[in-house]
């Protein structure tokens, strides 16, 4: 008989909403490692970053999405959809906290805007061991082999290693390739890279101006330690995150050379 008390607690959600095909090839990878739970928003919310529901209704209803597998819908965003989660239907933190598979890259500055790695920091900021999985291919009907074979892996890892730090949190982007094709795994940093934004001013069938967010990626870093690097080399990228935003150069450099006082 099994003991299902014993038995690792994966909560799963992503920001491309409770029916993208990327959280589905995600539950199926890796529901031989534990009891899966999703919620999950019930629409796409990429680029909504940290951002939390404050000030209109949230809802959450359950849905049968995933064969056999516990899975709720919610108005709000992914990081509502964690804290609705921990509070409302599992009573407590789980095991392991993954979200994903995004469809197209969160690597380098792109975190910071990523609705997919704010969902896995917020459960890091619970002290959730947490992944958030991303693969370089933004078609509805992107092939997921590879990336199923990655997030079982690393899941499998995550929940096999004793002692990990608290809230440990990793950014996992995978190339677009075939399985055979991946060289491994580089445990790497994030690149310096930013995007040069443009807004392209527009008119509405109304003659009303609008503007359409266009840009392209500029990657500012030549290191090959760096997860832009190991990406376009062929290699899953791994980056130990975390959400502790403070510069301690800056500090250390502030401490040596200011002298900051109250009074003029």
């Amino acid at each position: 008989m099994t003991d299902r008390s014993a038995e690792k607690i994966i909560l799963i959600t992503n920001d491309d909403g409770i029916t993208a095909p990327g959280l589905r090839h995600l539950v199926e990878a890796v529901k031989p490692l534990g009891k899966v739970v999703v919620v999950a928003p019930d629409s796409p919310q990429s680029g909504m970053g940290h951002a939390i529901t404050i000030g209109v209704p949230l809802r959450l209803y359950p849905v049968d999405v995933f064969k056999d597998i516990e899975a709720y819908q919610s108005s709000g965003t992914p990081v509502d959809c964690v804290k609705l989660a921990k509070d409302k239907i599992l009573h407590r933190a789980p095991d392991i906290c993954l979200s994903g598979i995004n469809h197209g890259a969160n690597h380098s500055i792109n975190v910071i805007y990523s609705g997919t790695m704010s969902a896995a920091m917020e459960a890091a900021i619970e002290g959730i061991p947490s992944i958030g999985f991303s693969l370089l291919d933004y078609r509805f009907d992107a092939d997921f082999t590879a990336a199923r074979h990655v997030a079982y892996l690393l899941t499998r890892l995550m929940l096999q290693t004793p002692d990990l730090p608290r809230g440990a949190l990793l950014n996992v982007n995978i190339p677009a390739l075939p399985l055979s094709q991946l060289k491994g795994f580089k445990i790497c940093r994030q690149a310096y890279a930013k995007w040069v934004e443009e807004f392209d001013e527009r008119r509405d069938p109304r003659g009303e101006k609008y503007y359409w967010l266009t840009g392209r990626f500029q990657n500012l870093d030549d290191g090959s330690d760096t997860d832009v690097w190991a990406l376009e080399n062929g290699y899953v990228s791994v980056v130990p995150t975390h959400f502790d935003l403070t510069h301690y150069g800056l500090k250390d450099f502030l401490h040596q050379h200011w002298n900051v006082q109250l009074k003029i």
